[in-house]
């Protein structure tokens, strides 16, 4: 059954959050966090998947995203420092399904930005989830990232934090699809399956490749997320499940991905698992595999929960 609701944010705006619930008691939960430029009811099929095996599964439209969007830009996560900001979010609501589900165990699912958040979560907030999954994510940002930083700034000085900057779309969106030309779509980069490109194409909520104000915490943000005292604070039992597709752009074709998997491990965290799909691309929910990628999700899941 799927329904959604409305969520109080702590700042008192609001956030819209689709569920998908089991026809009888639930015996888990999930929580999805979605990327940048995409929104929470696009991850129906994984929903809708995991109710029908006993999961109460919830994706909340990040700020300026979505059903949650109001009167700001498409992908603006606020005038403040917007990545923090949706990472309180999110422990407000992981704090509202423990209220609402008891000692149900709770699972934190985070895609590509919503992954980085994630990590954040997991050093700061791991008490209220039993298990992580980060999809499409990567790690240390690579040293040109630094100039990423000085270029948002200074687009900051010449657009504003609202402003929508050409420049920086070009250094993500449009670089990550240079790496498939001869493109046919400007989000070749996300999936093989052309039909699932399409409606991503076509759907009005997706596409926005984020303000100067979202790039600028975000970029801030990912030095902080794999530093030794961050990686110290996640407890070294809990479960971490990594996947990605070899071709994905956001981890740096794998080996963003394997450095952030060999972060955790030589930080002796004991249970991460890292599975990456040959020739996939960035949302391998919507590959050509996706019924694989599901099923290897749910195997792991039930292995480790029940």
């Amino acid at each position: 059954m799927s329904t959604s609701w409305s969520f109080e944010r702590a700042d008192g705006g609001q956030l819209h959050v689709h569920q998908w619930s089991p026809e009888g008691a639930p015996r888990a939960v999930m929580h999805i966090a979605h990327g940048l430029g995409e929104h929470g009811a696009r991850y129906a099929r994984l929903g809708e998947a995991l109710a029908a095996e006993g999961f109460v599964v919830y994706a909340h439209d990040q700020r300026g995203h979505g059903l949650s969007r109001t009167d700001e830009p498409y992908a603006h996560w606020g005038d403040g420092d917007g990545f923090e900001d949706c990472c309180g979010d999110i422990r407000g609501l992981l704090e509202r399904h423990t209220e609402v589900h008891g000692n149900l165990p709770r699972v934190l699912f985070g895609h590509s930005g919503g992954s980085m958040m994630c990590q954040r979560l997991l050093s700061q907030a791991p008490h209220l989830f039993e298990a992580c999954v980060l999809s499409g994510t990567s790690g240390p940002p690579p040293a040109i990232a630094a100039v990423g930083r000085g270029v948002v700034r200074l687009e900051k000085l010449r657009l504003g934090l609202r402003g929508d900057s050409p420049i920086l779309r070009k250094l993500s969106f449009d670089d990550f699809n240079r790496r498939f030309r001869p493109n046919r779509t400007e989000a070749d980069w996300l999936s093989r399956d052309e039909r699932e490109v399409d409606k991503y194409v076509e759907d009005p909520m997706c596409g926005a490749a984020g303000t100067v104000g979202t790039w600028l915490s975000l970029l801030d943000a990912l030095p902080t997320l794999t530093t030794p005292q961050a990686i110290d604070n996640i407890p070294k039992n809990k479960p971490i499940y990594v996947f990605s597709g070899s071709h994905d752009p956001v981890g740096e074709m794998s080996k963003g991905v394997q450095q952030l998997v060999d972060l955790y491990r030589a930080a002796w965290l004991t249970d991460v698992t890292c599975n990456l799909y040959d020739g996939g691309r960035h949302e391998m929910l919507n590959e050509v595999n996706r019924d694989e990628v599901i099923n290897d999700l749910k195997t792991w899941l039930f292995e480790r929960l029940f």
